[in-house]
């Protein structure tokens, strides 16, 4: 018996499944994939199961705990006979509607994303914020770049066409840039937590040297975190189907069952705490301190910066904590209906994936005064991405042969 992690879009959800030897009617043996149902034997819980296994890619944690003591088995074939599920129409629009935001945080964030590449790379001297926002934006476009295989892979109905290598390859990069892009972000935070607060230190101690190094650490973190990609990922002929998937068994012995859960539980609660939690608690501790901070020294004299710091706080919870809370939940599935998880998990996992192409929007775009549309875009780009003095800045760039322009900057906090 071996337990694989069925995946649809690059994250993890899992499925218990088995491989058995069965004779055909014409005598010669038949490897088919059979999956093992729970609790009350009937079709629901059979329909279930083979939905995880490929054709909606759902699990149920309880058979990882109780399978192995039910006797009832169903292989595709007989799966295929009982296929009646209700929330059918359901699924499919969540499988579209994930579609419709990867392909838009795909054509935004490699535009928005690759103009900041090129504008820190070609246009700007290099700072402490330039290469905090470089990173980030490097991160993202990475992720961007591997976004149109998830789009084929969810528009195909979660068919993998891409091979095992790319299966690895394409969800280590996922986690990489779920990795990256929070630490940088927590980076980001803390660097203009110390900035406000401590200017005198930050002054005198901030250099690019050790931006450089800060960043080179979070690669490595974000490469070590990511590994369990490369090790456990692998595809399978799922019915007519083939899936990429995590087999965290690496067997195909009963007796890996519990190793198995205990690798995904692992893997699940160490992305929650160190993907999440802590950085989110960083974030929010910084910008409450900058925002109390501000308001006592009296250097805010609008509400425009804590608009934007509410902002980046409610954009990241919304993006990342429907994704997270339903991994969780994962683990114990029967606390809710499995509808949740047929229709919510492809729709959370394309919410996450889509905060990076709103990095360039809520770091660089808010940051600057829309209401002066005279301002080249480019400009607006540079001075978001510039090294402020203080909590302004004014930059002076020159993007036209026939005239320059100046523009007092609005610190991007």
């Amino acid at each position: 018996m071996s337990v694989q992690m069925v995946d649809f879009h690059g994250w993890e959800t899992s499925c218990l499944c088995t491989r058995t030897t069965k004779e055909p009617a014409a005598g010669a043996q038949q490897e088919q994939v059979k999956a093992s149902s729970v609790g009350d034997p009937g079709t629901d819980k059979a329909v279930n199961c083979l939905q995880r296994m490929g054709l909606q890619n759902f699990s149920d944690y309880s058979e990882y705990m109780h399978s192995y003591n039910d006797d009832t088995d169903y292989t595709y074939d007989e799966l295929d006979s009982l296929k009646t599920n209700p929330s059918h129409d359901g699924k499919d629009i969540a499988r579209i509607l994930s579609v419709v935001i990867y392909s838009v945080s795909c054509v935004l964030g490699l535009l928005g994303n690759g103009l900041v590449i090129a504008i820190i790379t070609l246009k700007m001297k290099k700072s402490v914020n330039a290469i905090w926002f470089l990173n980030l934006a490097v991160a993202d476009f990475l992720f961007n770049i591997f976004l149109p295989i998830n789009i084929a892979y969810t528009a195909m109905r979660y068919h993998w066409i891409f091979g095992k290598m790319m299966c690895k390859l394409n969800s280590f990069l996922l986690i990489l840039n779920m990795y990256t892009s929070v630490l940088l972000l927590t980076t980001i935070s803390f660097d203009r937590y110390v900035s406000v607060v401590f200017p005198v230190w930050s002054q005198n101690h901030r250099s690019t040297n050790l931006a450089y190094l800060v960043c080179l650490i979070i690669w490595t973190i974000g490469i070590v975190m990511s590994c369990p990609s490369l090790i456990f990922r692998d595809t399978a002929q799922a019915s007519s189907s083939v899936i990429c998937f995590s087999n965290f068994s690496l067997s195909s012995n009963k007796s890996y069952l519990p190793l198995a859960l205990a690798r995904h539980r692992t893997v699940t609660i160490t992305r929650f705490l160190a993907g999440y939690i802590l950085p989110i608690t960083i974030i929010t501790f910084c910008y409450i301190a900058i925002v109390f901070n501000l308001r006592r020294n009296r250097l805010a004299k609008s509400k425009k910066p804590f608009k934007i710091i509410i902002t980046i706080i409610v954009t990241f919870f919304l993006c990342w904590s429907p994704y997270h809370l339903l991994n969780l939940l994962e683990t114990e599935p029967h606390t809710v209906p499995f509808s949740v998880f047929e229709i919510g998990i492809p729709i959370t996992t394309a919410l996450a994936a889509s905060n990076s192409c709103m990095n360039p929007v809520l770091y660089v775009f808010m940051g600057q005064d829309f209401k002066k549309f005279k301002v080249a875009i480019l400009s607006r780009l540079v001075n978001a991405l510039s090294e402020e003095t203080g909590h302004s800045s004014i930059v002076h760039r020159s993007f036209s042969k026939m005239s320059s322009m100046t523009e007092k900057e609005t610190t991007v906090l």
